[in-house]
């Protein structure tokens, strides 16, 4: 590793405008009880809480001066590291060191080594305290301090790296199974980034041992001060369990090696470093733990799964925010009362969104009182839920479920709403009716939304007053969730329409992309596609086991996994749609549709065996037509080419970009394969962009 100075040099040479610079903000805080100075560091980078502090090379080297100037203050006793409100960090500032290579990786790994380890190698303790959001090097430069706090709250604490195709660099991998042992660090290093970049919260970070100690309220930072000079003062003293350093420790990487390999077919080169240097914290020597991480981010900067993930990065941070095709903002009118058709489970989800975002009155209406009860009673119980886990406090419960009511007359529960969406039976004729309905009792200007996940929303309109105001607006199920939203136009669909289902999505804090009106849109025209050729291969004779472990770090899930999730008639529905537009290319199992005539819900039983039943269901060809793994991969993913390729042809999205963020915030597909065309053309299956 190069000397601090020299590296300091580095980091300003490959500075670039790119990054938004986080600032390190010291004041001294004089604590009670004659504890002493603790010199406070504050990361900020003067945006408001939508935009997360990160650690650019300019980051880096404002925190390292903060550092340095409380260590070299006599009057100070202790260090302490906290951020703007309800944020501690994000991790690296990617953006602003993509375009520097290899050296610019290299450069900012060493540095961000060398800055966050003066908080535990200077010659005064210090303190992380959590006081939010705390990603990758965001809770990397707390787990270099002496102690740490969090609150409880906490929305998101983790290591994500290994899902952008990297590892944790600044510490993350040594630090974490050094800290709480190894089958922690591998869930939290490995399991948890492969499974969609999944998170813990505040209390579960302290339960796991990555904090000392756990706060509520809005005073977290006063009473993190107050356990702080306790510490000093000796009144409290931090006892940490000593970690296994014997066969647990193998045993958690054998288990970290399974979860990479079941959940990436061995396809990513970062979850197979991260396992590597997991099992090689074992030795407990620092040194050659961070310089193993600085060599596993360098070697990492020159694979194509690096670029694929920052290509990804780029897509959910920029032009998910910024919607290819979207009308001008200011045509949108705005939404004061929000009308729900359908009071099950879907319906129910989404006036729960739609409460606890928009926070106007929602109505939901069905066919009985009995439904519409359960639906707000859905609803006000979801809400007491958040109430008792403290994500919301009692002013703000008692208003959402007051805001949250239903009727069973349309005429009655929807006067003055401005925003309808039917959430029905998956039927054409069923939602022509339902918005023949509602046309009769809401003013010409409310835009009537529809949640369907394959139907055509031109042909839905056709027959209304006013067809210019339908728009699709498809959530992906679990609602709350799931970040995409496809917004659907149909050929009569106008501009101000358009602009308010943009300006709602965003509202609703989702991922929201421009559609044209096609069979089932973005996601769902392509997983069906994907599930058209597996199941025809399955009927064709190809076991399906084998089918189904084809896959591994190509789609989220197994394919007969993901027909279990989404259910088998959804499924069915969704292909049967494709198959009547597109005969030529969608082919619907008869096998499929033997397994939704008899109700089963899965293919598997829960010890993971295929259900006798269902197998007695399967194709039985007298010919089997039997392909191996990498046959099956290869036969799906050329489909896959050819429907996305047609897809930009008919001009359904505006580009591949879109594609790729749909299947990322709407399916689940990996960061680090680039969503699915950037892994189509890795594949040599065709150019997309």
């Amino acid at each position: 590793m190069s000397d601090i100075s020299t590296l300091l040099e580095r980091a300003q040479a490959i500075s670039s405008d790119a990054e938004r610079v986080t600032e390190a903000k010291l004041r001294k805080v004089a604590l009670p009880g004659g504890a002493g100075v603790v010199g406070l560091i504050t990361l900020d980078n003067g945006e408001d809480h939508t935009k997360p502090n990160t650690f650019g090379p300019r980051g880096l080297i404002s925190l390292n001066t903060a550092i340095d100037a409380a260590l070299a203050d006599d009057e100070v006793t202790a260090l302490a590291v906290t951020g703007k409100p309800f944020i501690l960090a994000a991790g690296a500032d990617l953006t602003s060191i993509a375009g520097g290579g290899p050296d610019a990786v290299r450069v900012v790994a060493e540095l961000g080594h060398a800055v966050f380890r003066k908080l535990g190698d200077g010659a005064k303790p210090s303190f992380g305290f959590v006081n939010g959001l705390a990603l990758g090097g965001g809770l990397e430069v707390a787990l270099h301090c002496t102690y740490r706090t969090v609150v409880d709250s906490a929305p998101a604490l983790g290591l994500p790296e290994v899902m952008l195709g990297l590892v944790p660099g600044w510490g993350g991998a040594f630090l974490v199974p050094n800290l709480v042992g190894a089958d922690t660090a591998v869930t939290l290093i490995v399991e948890n980034p492969l499974n969609n970049g999944k998170t813990v919260g505040g209390q579960q970070a302290f339960e796991l041992g990555l904090a000392d100690a756990a706060f509520s309220g809005a005073d977290f930072l006063e009473q993190s001060l107050l356990w702080a000079g306790d510490v000093l003062t000796g009144k409290v003293t931090v006892e940490r369990p000593e970690v296994d350093r014997g066969e647990a420790w193998d045993t958690a990487v054998r288990r970290a090696e399974q979860v990479a390999l079941a959940r990436t077919g061995g396809a990513s080169p970062a979850a197979a470093k991260a396992v590597e240097l997991i099992a090689a914290a074992k030795d407990g020597d620092r040194d050659a733990g961070f310089a193993r991480e600085d060599d596993a981010l360098h070697a990492l900067s020159q694979t194509p799964e690096l670029l694929a993930s920052l290509y990804s990065f780029d897509l959910v941070q920029k032009r998910a925010k910024r919607p290819a095709g979207a009308p001008d903002r200011s045509l949108a009118r705005p939404v004061t009362k929000v009308g729900i058709v359908g009071a099950g489970l879907m319906a129910s989800q989404m006036a729960l969104l739609f409460v606890r975002r928009l926070e106007v009155p929602v109505v939901l209406t069905d066919l009985d009182q009995e439904r519409v009860d359960k639906g707000v009673g859905y609803v006000h119980a979801e809400i007491d839920k958040l109430l008792a886990k403290g994500r919301i406090n009692q002013d703000k419960a008692n208003r959402h479920k007051a805001l949250v009511s239903g009727s069973v007359d349309k005429a009655e529960g929807f006067a003055g709403a401005d925003f309808v969406i039917e959430a029905v039976f998956e039927e054409m004729g069923v939602k022509k009716s339902v918005f023949a309905d509602v046309e009769k009792v809401v003013s010409a200007e409310c835009v009537l939304a529809t949640n369907t996940s394959s139907l055509s929303i031109t042909e839905m309109a056709a027959d209304l007053q006013h067809p210019e105001r339908v728009v699709g607006f498809h959530f992906f199920n679990p609602v709350a969730v799931m970040p995409l939203l496809e917004i659907v136009q149909g050929e009569r669909t106008d501009d101000a329409t358009l602009a308010t289902a943009f300006g709602t999505g965003k509202a609703l804090k989702k991922t929201t992309i421009l559609v044209q009106d096609s069979p089932s849109f973005i996601v769902n025209r392509l997983l069906g596609r994907f599930m058209s050729e597996v199941s025809r291969i399955l009927d064709e004779g190809t076991p399906i086991d084998v089918v189904d472990g084809a896959f591994a770090g190509v789609a989220p899930m197994p394919p007969f996994t993901l027909i279990a999730l989404v259910g088998p008639a959804i499924a069915l529905h969704n292909t049967e749609t494709l198959a009547a537009a597109f005969p030529d290319r969608f082919y619907v199992s008869p096998a499929l549709e033997r397994v939704v005539a008899a109700k089963k819900g899965a293919y598997f039983a829960p010890d993971g065996s295929l259900d006798p039943e269902v197998e007695a269901l399967l194709e039985k060809p007298a010919e089997p037509k039997v392909l191996a793994k990498d046959e099956v991969r290869r036969t799906v993913l050329t489909g896959l080419a050819q429907e996305a390729r047609l897809m930009l042809d008919e001009g359904v999205v505006a580009a591949a970009e879109d594609l790729d963020l749909a299947m990322i915030t709407g399916a689940g597909f990996a960061f680090w394969n680039g969503g699915l065309t950037m892994l189509l053309e890795r594949e040599g299956l065709g150019s997309f962009h």
